[in-house]
C-alpha cells in the first residue's frame, strides 16, 4: 500500500511538472469584444466602394493666312520693259475637339498587405466577373488612412492615396471595340 502511495505521488509530481500554463490571450489575433471591426493589421479585409466619375474636354482652333509676293522690273535703254513676278498665297483653317467621359461604380473587398510606419494601410485586391462569356476584372491598389475607414469597414475610392484602379474586359465584345489591324496600319502611315 505504501508503494502504491509513493508511485501515485511520483506520477502526480511528473504530471504537474509537465503541465504548462497557457494564456487564452494571443496578442497577434486578439480583438476586444467591444472594439470596432475596422481593418488595422496585415491580412484584414476592407471593402472599397469605387465611385469614379471623370470627364474631360479639349478644344483647339487654328487659323493661318499667308501671302507672299515678289516682283522685279528690268528696264534698259531702247529695250521694252521686262517684268517678272512671283506670288504665293495660302490659307489654313483647322480645329479639333476631344471629349471623353467615364463612370465606374463597383464595390469589392481588398486585403491589407502592409501597415506602413505612419499607420497607413497598403491595400490591394481583385475581383473577377463573368457576364455573358465576357470576363471583367477590377483591380484596386492604394494607401488608406485608418481614420478614413467608416465604422462598417468601408472606404470610398476617392479616399485612397496613390490609387491604381483598373477595369478591363476580355471577350468578344472587348475585341469588337478595338480597331482592325489594317486600320492601325493606315493610321500609322497617316492615312
Amino acid at each position: 500500500m505504501k508503494n502504491r502511495r509513493i508511485l501515485a505521488a511520483l506520477l502526480l509530481a511528473g504530471f504537474a511538472a509537465s503541465a504548462v500554463s497557457q494564456s487564452l490571450y494571443d496578442e497577434k489575433s486578439y480583438r476586444a469584444l467591444a472594439s470596432d471591426t475596422r481593418a488595422y493589421r496585415v491580412g484584414d479585409a476592407l471593402t472599397v466602394q469605387v465611385l469614379e466619375n471623370s470627364a474631360a474636354t479639349a478644344n483647339a482652333d487654328t487659323g493661318t493666312r499667308r501671302k507672299n509676293e515678289l516682283s522685279a522690273d528690268l528696264t534698259r535703254a531702247h529695250v521694252p520693259t521686262v517684268s517678272v513676278g512671283i506670288g504665293a498665297g495660302g490659307e489654313f483653317d483647322g480645329g479639333g475637339r476631344t471629349t471623353r467621359s467615364g463612370k465606374l461604380l463597383a464595390q469589392l473587398t481588398v486585403t491589407v498587405k502592409e501597415v506602413l510606419p505612419n499607420g497607413d494601410l497598403q491595400v490591394a485586391g481583385e475581383q473577377l466577373l463573368l457576364i455573358n462569356d465576357e470576363q471583367q476584372r477590377i483591380n484596386v491598389e492604394g494607401r488608406v488612412r485608418p481614420q478614413d475607414i467608416a465604422e462598417n469597414n468601408v472606404v470610398v475610392s476617392s479616399r485612397l492615396a496613390d490609387a491604381k484602379i483598373t477595369y478591363v474586359g476580355e471577350g468578344e465584345l472587348a475585341e469588337r471595340q478595338k480597331p482592325a489591324w489594317w486600320r492601325k496600319a493606315l493610321d500609322f502611315v497617316g492615312l
